[in-house]
C-alpha cells in the first residue's frame, strides 16, 4: 500500500494579546518621545516572565511583582539568560502593595495576567493596577474564562466538573480548584468599567478557535488565514466569549483621579 505523505501540524494562530501589546508599546513611545527614556511596563503577578522577558528584549523597562520568591528567582535567570537582566526588576510583594514597592512610579503599560484568578478582591487589584499606571498609559488585564473551563471539561468527559462550574458564581468545580475564580466577558468588563480612573478600550478573546483545529487538520489552510480567523474570531460575539481567556484592554485618562 503506498503511504500517504506526512500532513503539517496546524500552524500556531495569531496571537492578539502579544499584537495588542506590541501595538500599545509603539504608541507609548510616540506619547513618551525618544528623550524620555525606555517605555516603563509593569507586571502584577508575572512570575516567572513569560510575559516580561520578551517586552525587556523589545526595550522596555521591566518591574515584575509576584508573591512568589520561586517564580521570581526563575525569572532573573530567564531574563539573564536573555540577555535583559539589566531591563527586568523583580519584586516580591501582592498587589496591594504596589504603590509602596514601586515608589509611586507609574507605568505606560500595566498587567494584570492570570492574576484576577487569585486575588480576595478583585475590584481592588484592578484599582491598585490603575492607581499604578500613568496618564495615558493602559492596563492589560487577561483572565480565565470560565465558559471555555467547562467546554474543555465537557469534552474530556468531565461531565461533573462541568456542570459545578457552571452552576457556581466563581465559576470553580470544588473545594480542591486551585483558582479562586473564573470569569466570563461581562464580569470582566464591569470591573474595568466600575473603576473612575479607567476607560474601557478593547475586549478580545485569546485563543479562541486555534485550539480547536485538530493537530494534523487535512483543510487547515495557509497560515495566514487560521491567523485571520483566529484575528476575526477574537472581536466576534459569541465566539470571543468562549475564548480560553478573556483580554480587556483599558486607558487611564489623563486627569482622572484613581480612586
Amino acid at each position: 500500500m503506498t503511504a500517504r505523505p506526512a500532513r503539517s501540524p496546524v500552524p500556531p494562530a495569531v496571537d492578539v494579546v502579544a499584537d495588542s501589546l506590541r501595538a500599545e508599546l509603539e504608541a507609548a513611545r510616540l506619547r513618551r518621545g525618544s528623550a524620555a527614556g525606555p517605555v516603563r511596563v509593569l507586571d502584577v503577578g508575572g512570575g516567572s516572565g513569560a510575559w516580561a522577558v520578551p517586552l525587556a528584549a523589545q526595550g522596555c523597562d521591566v518591574t515584575v511583582v509576584d508573591s512568589s520568591a520561586n517564580a521570581l528567582a526563575v525569572l532573573r535567570s530567564r531574563a539573564r539568560d536573555a540577555g535583559v537582566g539589566e531591563r527586568v526588576r523583580a519584586l516580591q510583594a501582592d498587589v496591594d502593595a504596589l504603590a509602596e514597592v514601586t515608589d509611586g512610579v507609574h507605568a505606560d503599560l500595566v498587567l494584570g495576567h492570570g492574576l484576577l484568578e487569585y486575588v480576595d478582591d478583585p475590584s481592588s487589584a484592578v484599582r491598585s493596577l490603575a492607581g499604578a499606571t500613568a496618564p495615558g498609559g493602559l492596563v492589560s488585564l487577561l483572565v480565565a474564562n470560565r465558559y471555555a473551563a467547562v467546554l474543555a471539561r465537557v469534552v474530556s468527559g468531565r461531565v461533573g466538573e462541568a456542570r459545578r462550574m457552571l452552576a457556581d458564581p466563581a465559576g470553580r468545580w470544588g473545594a480542591a480548584d486551585q483558582l479562586l475564580r473564573r470569569m466570563d466577558t461581562a464580569e470582566v468588563t464591569a470591573l474595568v468599567e466600575q473603576e473612575p480612573a479607567l476607560t474601557l478600550e478593547r475586549v478580545q478573546g485569546h485563543r479562541v478557535l486555534a485550539d480547536l483545529v485538530p493537530e494534523h487538520a487535512p483543510d487547515a489552510g495557509a497560515p495566514a488565514d487560521l491567523a485571520a480567523l483566529e484575528e476575526l474570531a477574537s472581536t466576534t460575539p459569541p465566539l470571543r466569549d468562549l475564548a480560553s481567556r478573556v483580554h480587556v484592554l483599558a486607558r487611564r485618562g489623563a486627569d482622572r483621579p484613581t480612586s
